[in-house]
């Protein structure tokens, strides 16, 4: 059996089985392998732990210009524009971006989402075995956190074809290894981070928002259920400056989506969209500090967050039975009011 961490050749980790043994080469032994599971290296072992992800063992790619990227560790070292005030541990992106506008509007008109998204992700992992040639009691995989982040929508904004339009900022990737015992554990963890875009065009918005709370998405595994998503988002919101002018909708989000699996192999993927909407009928122009309202109508911003995604068939490298199919986690949505209200002529 082989179980190595991330090195040249396997950068995700391997965990193998030997078959054959080719021979000797200039660089080592050269043999011939298959994939293994865990329980047939971990036998009987347990093992629970939630890992902090080491801020500064990031790969990021910058998908966009203006994306900054910031982070603070353990022994004050920082890295980057904010990272002298983040808590340790955590990661931050700041975005600043254009956004397309509707579809026959001025050219005057313009929208831009300005924002960032602060991090400070830990890999959840459990494994209860019962020997080697049996499936584990009970395996846990997942990816959790404490999450920061604040945005500003300005302008006239519209999803291009009328569907949302996703554009991606940032994708980060990291390899912590877990140890139990002798044998290192390698999670892979992978984030993309992301601006939202959906509405009708019609609607001119000024919105600020900051959220901040914890997240978890997993599955778990039992003989009786086999595995079964786990999924939660605990947050609130602080609605810093709102205003919305004429009838229509608009919903963004600033969102990462998640994947974390073990030895190159994807079992859990997650996507995490915090969001701001705003609507209006009649002919509204109003603002949160209830100045300036004119004409009749009603208006409304909210703040909420969706939380989806689906555990997935290479869950089995745990020694577990194969998931036939995709599981969904099932769409977690809660949404708050932040403004709003019924308008008279002004």
């Amino acid at each position: 059996m082989i179980a190595s961490a991330p090195a040249p050749g396997a950068p995700h980790g391997l965990l193998a089985k030997v078959t054959k043994v080719i021979g000797e080469t200039d660089s080592g032994t050269a043999v011939q392998t298959e994939p293994a599971t865990l329980n047939a290296l971990l036998g009987d072992d347990t093992a629970k732990g939630a890992v902090p992800v080491d801020p500064s063992s990031f790969a990021v790619d910058k998908l966009l210009p203006d994306v900054k990227v910031s982070w603070s560790k353990a022994g004050d070292v920082h890295a980057g524009p904010k990272g002298a005030t983040l808590p340790l541990g955590s990661l931050r992106l700041d975005v600043s971006a254009g956004i397309p506008t509707a579809q026959g509007a001025p050219a005057s008109a313009s929208a831009s989402v300005h924002g960032f998204v602060q991090v400070a992700p830990q890999v959840d992992f459990a494994y209860g075995g019962t020997g080697t040639d049996a499936p584990p009691g009970s395996a846990y995989l997942g990816v959790s956190g404490d999450w920061t982040s604040g945005w500003a929508v300005e302008g006239r904004a519209a999803a291009a074809t009328g569907t949302p339009l996703r554009i991606p900022f940032a994708k980060l990737h990291a390899d912590p290894v877990l140890q139990v015992g002798p044998v290192p554990v390698v999670v892979n963890l992978d984030l993309t981070a992301y601006v939202q875009i959906s509405g009708d065009g019609r609607v001119t918005v000024d919105v600020e928002q900051h959220l901040k709370g914890g997240f978890k998405a997993g599955g778990a595994f039992g003989p009786a259920k086999g595995w079964t998503p786990v999924s939660s988002a605990d947050m609130t919101s602080t609605p810093v400056h709102t205003s919305v002018t004429a009838a229509g909708n608009l919903k963004t989000a600033l969102g990462a989506e998640a994947s974390v699996g073990l030895y190159g192999t994807v079992g859990v993927s997650a996507d995490l969209a915090p969001y701001l909407r705003g609507e209006a009928s009649g002919t509204v122009n109003a603002s949160s500090d209830g100045a300036g309202a004119k004409t009749r109508g009603a208006w409304g911003v909210y703040g909420g967050v969706d939380l989806s995604g689906t555990l997935r068939l290479q869950l089995s490298v745990f020694g577990t039975p194969i998931v036939q199919r995709s599981i969904p986690l099932g769409t977690l949505n809660r949404e708050w009011k932040l403004a709003g209200g019924t308008l008279r002529a002004g």
